[in-house]
């Protein structure tokens, strides 16, 4: 491979984008792009990781960082696992590694969060180490140059792409090189209409010499992606709306959302059912009696491989104190505060159909 691995260095050190993370040489900046990067396009990470920096700039201060303020700077960013990931990992680099970025795979490895990609990446970009990395664009990339025929997630072809990803990485700028696989995967190798004609690699392509390109690399079926219902209610005091914070491990953990409960479809086709669903729901995991009022809307959210759709009602508290069975927390919040507390982009449009938040700010990406 050291044809081509010449080949995507004089490509990368030529077409590659100038990024933030690229002119930081500190191992901890460069260890929270890669995380921001997961599933993420880089014109959506690029502000993130800059807000981020300047609010931690460095291991100890996002070891220290308010929960509360991490996820407000995560907010609208989507995966919030991947902070609270974050925090663990700075606590666990002061405490026993003396708050400095481990340098070796295997000890990257044992960071909450990083995984081999992760690790490898660290590891080349930021000490330099010949150190393996295979995400989408890479083995989008090395599936259609060398013809990969198993499917792209089985365990031949992964261990396959991990060998070869092993063989390329080997020698002068490795970090460079990882970079250039992943740049080159993005710009040129694309999953839609790659850009064979501009390819440097064209010459001895299989995709391309099979004429359809993008048959490469083999997948399984779209994964079928399901439904789920749900209820939530919106209680207003005093001119402030009760929020409440789920629980920080599972999807959209630790983040800020209305009272509700997931129901099932034959309930949420009966606006009465529902309406009962929820107030027994409500009574057991806050302890109030509420008296559910006419519905608001409904919002809809696509999540990976889940499709939510939510029935919004107003409601108002008959008797009980709150208390925390379902949530660790609740607040009252006033209208001009709640763009500050961190929530996902579902609430966004649920605040939006709920008139308490202007259409333009739910509109970013995940």
């Amino acid at each position: 491979m050291k044809r081509e691995r010449g080949i995507l260095l004089r490509w990368y050190r030529k077409h590659r984008r100038d990024l933030p993370w690229r002119r930081a040489r500190d191992p901890y900046a460069i260890w929270v792009s890669e995380t921001m990067l997961q599933q993420t396009r880089v014109e959506t990470v690029i502000p993130y990781y800059e807000r981020f920096l300047t609010a931690f700039p460095d291991v100890h201060a996002l070891a220290d960082a308010n929960t509360d303020t991490l996820l407000e700077l995560w907010s609208g960013l989507g995966y919030y696992r991947r902070a609270r990931n974050l925090q663990s990992a700075a606590q666990k680099i002061v405490t026993q590694f003396g708050g400095n970025l481990p340098d070796q795979v295997h000890l990257l490895r044992e960071l909450p969060g990083v995984g081999p990609y992760t690790a490898g990446a660290v590891a080349s970009i930021a000490f330099d180490r010949p150190e393996p990395i295979v995400d989408g664009n890479v083995a989008r990339l090395l599936a259609r140059y060398l013809g990969i025929s198993e499917e792209i997630t089985s365990r031949a072809a992964t261990e396959k792409l991990w060998k070869i990803a092993g063989t390329l990485v080997a020698g002068e700028s490795p970090g460079d090189l990882n970079q250039a696989l992943m740049e080159f995967g993005s710009l040129v190798c694309t999953p839609r209409a790659p850009q064979c004609k501009v390819c440097p690699l064209k010459r001895k392509c299989v995709a391309r010499q099979s004429g359809n390109p993008e048959a490469f690399p083999v997948k399984n079926k779209r994964t079928t992606i399901s439904q789920i219902y749900a209820g939530a209610v919106l209680f207003e005091r005093a001119g402030k709306y009760l929020l409440v914070r789920r629980k920080a491990e599972g999807l959209l953990g630790g983040l800020w959302e209305l009272p509700g409960s997931e129901i099932t479809l034959r309930e949420s086709a009966q606006v009465r059912t529902t309406k009962t669903t929820l107030r027994d729901s409500i009574a057991k995991s806050l302890g109030l009696q509420i008296k559910v009022l006419p519905k608001i809307g409904t919002v809809e959210h696509l999540f990976s491989h889940r499709h939510l759709v939510l029935q919004l009602f107003r409601a108002e508290i008959t008797d009980g104190k709150i208390q925390h069975s379902g949530y660790v927390a609740h607040r009252w919040v006033a209208r001009r505060d709640l763009e500050s507390l961190a929530q996902s982009t579902l609430l966004r449009k649920v605040l939006h159909c709920c008139k308490l938040l202007p259409r333009e700010t739910h509109v970013r990406k995940r």
